[in-house]
């Protein structure tokens, strides 16, 4: 139903561990695409969805990091591994650089790892199509919504199909507005013909190595909204403070009062999740974890509310 989709910085990593069993018990997908060179703590995220008796789709091509070139050692960890653990499948992500005759060698080369794939900018649907026509019927075809739309999706409509959509407006900090519209997509994927759906989480699909000096420090939160038809909006609690890289800690405060301050109003909608039980603990003690670790936070609320709407 719900695939996830992270990459696989530290933060990302550690969050699938520690909602693993949540993720499992609602038969949540994460889709991992590996941006770090080590693989131990992607090794640790693997192990931990499997002690959980989860399931997950690890991206053998990534686009971005430092496996960009050669994704070989991310073949290699699945071969070794987990030959026998059906659970983790191989993902081939199809970008707008590769051929037909690419996909498919890497399709065959993954065949034991019940490959599924992930269109992301492919311009060749129905030749593609046509190749897999014999396999169509027990694959999982991924689709990232602003790289194939409908026309594009139509030629894979014998298999089960999962529609990824990026909720999250990357911007600076210091310019979200206070709450925006997320994602309709966990009630509409079944109207549009999907079997799933997916997100990029309160990250995004924006790619980068590591972030730059925070001049504002921003918590996103999402909610469903059921006076909205249960449309999930998102929260950007926003520090004052934007016009210096100095003090994190201090701004973080000046944004989690703002959340803390809505909470406390007794409409913000928010799901009171673990998560939000650890921002409240943050709050009452003064303390800053660091910008990770919120990130964290956010994310893991993010799983949480879909798991309990979804339920």
């Amino acid at each position: 139903m719900y695939h996830p989709y992270f990459r696989g910085k530290q933060f990302e990593l550690i969050t699938i561990r520690e909602t693993a069993q949540l993720l499992a018990d609602k038969n949540f997908v994460p889709i991992i695409e590996p941006v770090k060179e080590s693989l131990g703590p992607l090794e640790r995220a693997l192990k931990a969805i499997c002690d959980a008796g989860g399931k997950a789709i690890l991206i053998v091509n990534p686009y971005h990091g430092d496996h960009q070139d050669d994704g070989k050692d991310i073949t290699k960890l699945l071969q070794e591994r987990y030959l026998d653990h059906e659970e983790i499948a191989a993902g081939i992500l199809l970008r707008s650089d590769m051929t037909v005759e690419e996909v498919m060698g890497c399709y065959t080369d993954h065949a034991d790892h019940h490959p599924a794939l992930v269109h992301a900018g492919f311009p060749a649907p129905k030749a593609l199509a046509a190749e897999l026509a014999d396999d169509m019927a027990g694959m999982r075809n991924i689709f990232i919504d602003d790289h194939a739309k409908l026309l594009y999706r139509k030629h894979f409509d014998r298999s089960t199909r999962i529609l990824v959509h990026d909720g999250f407006k990357r911007q600076r900090n210091a310019d979200y507005i206070p709450v925006e519209v997320f994602s309709d997509l966990h009630v509409t994927y079944g109207d549009l013909g999907m079997n799933g759906f997916g997100d990029f989480l309160t990250v995004g699909d924006v790619y980068s190595e590591g972030g730059g000096p925070a001049y504002a420090v921003a918590i996103h939160l999402t909610f469903i909204d059921p006076e909205q038809d249960d449309v999930m909006y998102i929260y950007h609690f926003v520090s004052d403070t934007k016009d210096t890289p100095t003090d994190p800690a201090g701004k973080f405060g000046q944004a989690l009062e703002k959340l803390i301050t809505k909470l406390d109003s007794g409409n913000s909608k928010l799901y009171e999740t673990k998560a939000i039980k650890e921002f409240r603990e943050l709050h009452k003690k003064g303390h800053f974890p660091g910008l990770g670790y919120v990130k964290r936070l956010s994310m893991k609320h993010h799983i949480e509310t879909l798991a309990a709407y979804l339920g």
